[in-house]
């Protein structure tokens, strides 16, 4: 059977078959390939005069174009969208709390590196039974992470993507 000129499939060959064109954004001439650049255009890119690009999807997930419900995105075919990787903003974090660990012992340094804050017999009452979460120095606790960019896709399983450059032209209603 033979495929629809243009229809992409995805395959566990090394090798891309005859008809078939490998996914990675090459440029193809328009004048060896005017029924495919007929269908796809420059929606991949080139210059639409003497050439035209193939869709790229090394390292690329394919959705459907439209808007799914209850989303804000109108995906258009051929918009390229997401990241690999990731760092997140505070923002982007849940609400959470951190415990500071004290010690209600004497303190017997006099600086705070790798030490705990401690009672002196010079202040009264440094502790105190108040509610949690009270807002204390800005300092007292410093952030964490290292701001770092992570992996930010899905568990995947590759395989080469190919697009048929010899078919059956497709009818549209």
């Amino acid at each position: 059977m033979d495929p629809y000129l243009g229809q992409i499939i995805f395959v566990p060959y090394n090798r891309v078959p005859n008809g078939w064109a490998e996914c990675n954004g090459q440029l193809l001439p328009i004048s060896q390939n005017a029924a495919l650049f007929s269908l796809l255009g420059t929606t991949f890119g080139g210059n639409g005069t003497t050439n035209f690009a193939l869709p790229d999807m090394r390292g690329r997930a394919p959705i459907s174009q439209g808007m799914m419900p209850g989303s804000p995105n109108n995906y258009t075919v051929g918009e390229p969208g997401g990241s690999e990787t990731v760092t997140l903003t505070a923002q982007q974090m849940p609400m959470h709390s951190h415990t500071v660990n004290a010690v209600t012992s004497e303190g017997n340094q006099n600086i705070p590196t790798n030490s705990l804050p401690a009672d002196t017999k010079l202040l009264d009452k440094e502790y105190s039974d108040a509610n949690a979460n009270t807002t204390m120095k800005a300092t007292m606790i410093n952030p964490a992470g290292g701001n770092q960019p992570h992996e930010n896709r899905s568990p995947f399983l590759t395989l080469r993507c190919i697009i048929a450059t010899q078919g059956i032209y497709p009818s549209f209603n």
